[in-house]
């Protein structure tokens, strides 16, 4: 690499070519650097790979917008989010660590800068008498004084600064592609639990009904026990329904209860969750979602985008880790006054100045310099493993939502049929009971099959709108790659 430097005016001819010398020594055996033997070995997955076409990395439209939940036409689902989004701690933390990295960004950016710093020191001293001290000043006490400013500035001639902060970089873009993954799943798990609350709710309206069943039918019962038409085993048979009832409508309450509280906690206000009114579970009609997954899935989610960027940074500390083996060039220069005598500091023959180069280069440090490099490219292997592992998950995440959302389709349209055909078997069976063609262990075996329909019914539901939440997560929640601060993104040009 061949490198220009300015000479002083002054400086005599053969300093000029002993610098020179120097520096052609250097560079010399900075070509001797030993960085052989030392490469990552891991492979980025490719789209193709796992199912994707090839041009799927690029960030293009998500098929999920960043406020999905608003389709669901229910403003305090959309005030619970908002909420949460505003006053979580979790999603606070996100963000603070994005702030740091931003910090990192600041601090490696000021590197490649020129340093000025500026110094007074005072000083009131004994000199010896029997040191190296001269006369007049040995064996007396003075006052010395130096008020000077210092600068250096490190030449980034091998790339060594700039990149520490291309991996600053790349770990501030990954913090805010983290923050945004948090916003995600923050959001998704607010409408997860608003849904459990909601399946509660109505699986709690079909257990209150098949009380108030259960307590009509008891009556009907015991009129006919009273006219002689049925015995007391029929009478217990009935009477033993309405604690079980009552008991499944406890459990209820406690997992309501137990939902709100967790609810409480993702929004930040655990009072705002316990009085809040649950809507019926067919107010909540979320939108329609891919039920395939999409070509541009590896854009459109916040982890693969903060995987991939973590990889980025990992190669270029592996790039800075290289730097390390080449030699570092400063120009350093200080300018000031010194003088024994802090009353004649500001002299004009105080003043003093000096500015040079300075060149230091590794030599031998016991292998110091390839361990560090080995550890930078045994993070970068992991760094891609990790990104491969996030895409996998990715695909295998979406591919079960889609699964699921067609499976539950079918399930609805098969469990439809068989509650009509209970519902109708049931009210048969009570029909032959009251006419006396019937017992009352045929009514008991209709009405266990009815109340297992509807409660088969509020589930799948309720499934169908969790499956939708979990493929909005899935497919990213709308994250779209958020721009970093312009003082971070264009540092260092």
């Amino acid at each position: 690499m061949h490198l220009k430097h300015p000479t002083p005016l002054f400086s005599p001819p053969g300093r000029r070519t002993l610098g020179m010398a120097g520096m052609a020594v250097l560079l010399a055996l900075a070509g001797c650097a030993d960085m052989s033997g030392i490469d990552p070995h891991a492979q980025l997955r490719q789209p193709d790979s796992v199912g994707l076409p090839a041009s799927t990395t690029a960030p293009s439209p998500s098929a999920v917008t960043s406020d999905w939940w608003h389709a669901w036409g229910d403003p305090q689902l959309d005030r619970l989010v908002k909420q949460a989004l505003q006053d979580n701690p979790s999603l606070k933390i996100a963000q603070t660590r994005l702030a740091r990295a931003l910090a990192i960004t600041d601090v490696a950016d000021a590197a490649l800068l020129p340093q000025v710093n500026g110094a007074f020191d005072a000083t009131r001293q004994l000199y010896t008498r029997n040191g190296a001290i001269p006369a007049p000043l040995a064996g007396t006490i003075r006052e010395s004084g130096t008020l000077q400013l210092s600068a250096s500035w490190e030449l980034d001639f091998f790339g060594k600064y700039r990149s520490a902060l291309d991996a600053a970089l790349g770990a501030a873009q990954a913090a805010e592609a983290d923050a945004q993954a948090a916003r995600v799943l923050l959001s998704a798990n607010v409408v997860r639990s608003y849904t459990q609350l909601v399946r509660l709710q109505e699986q709690l309206g079909v257990a209150e009904r098949t009380l108030a069943q259960r307590q009509e039918t008891l009556v009907l019962v015991q009129d006919r026990v009273k006219a002689g038409l049925d015995t007391r085993l029929e009478l217990h048979q009935s009477e033993g329904g309405l604690p079980e009832a009552r008991q499944q409508i406890e459990a209820l309450k406690e997992q309501m209860a137990l939902t709100r509280n967790a609810l409480g906690a993702l929004v930040g206000a655990p009072q705002v969750a316990q009085d809040i009114p649950v809507p019926p579970l067919a107010a909540l009609k979320p939108t329609s979602l891919p039920v395939e997954i999409p070509a541009n899935l590896l854009g459109q989610r916040a982890d693969i985008a903060a995987a991939r960027w973590r990889v980025e940074a990992a190669g270029k500390d592996v790039v800075n880790a290289k730097t390390q083996f080449y030699p570092n060039v400063n120009l350093v220069a200080f300018a000031g006054f010194s003088s024994i005598g802090l009353g004649r500091l500001l002299e004009s023959g105080s003043q003093q100045w000096g500015v040079g180069p300075a060149l230091r280069l590794p030599i031998f440090e016991g292998g110091r310099l390839r361990a560090q490099l080995r550890t930078k490219t045994a993070d970068l292997d992991a760094a891609v493993e990790s990104y491969n592992a996030s895409v996998l998950d990715a695909v295998r995440d979406v591919a079960d939502q889609v699964a699921s959302s067609q499976s539950i389709t079918k399930q609805q349209t098969e469990q439809r049929q068989a509650q009509s055909a209970a519902e109708g078997a049931y009210a048969i069976a009570v029909q032959r009971y009251k006419a006396g063609l019937g017992n009352y262990l045929q009514v008991l075996t209709a009405e266990s099959t009815v109340l297992a329909q509807r409660r088969q019914s509020v589930d799948l539901a309720a499934r169908a709108l969790d499956v939708q939440v979990g493929l909005a997560r899935a497919l990213g929640g709308g994250y779209s790659p958020a721009s970093l601060p312009m003082s971070v993104a264009h540092a260092g040009e």
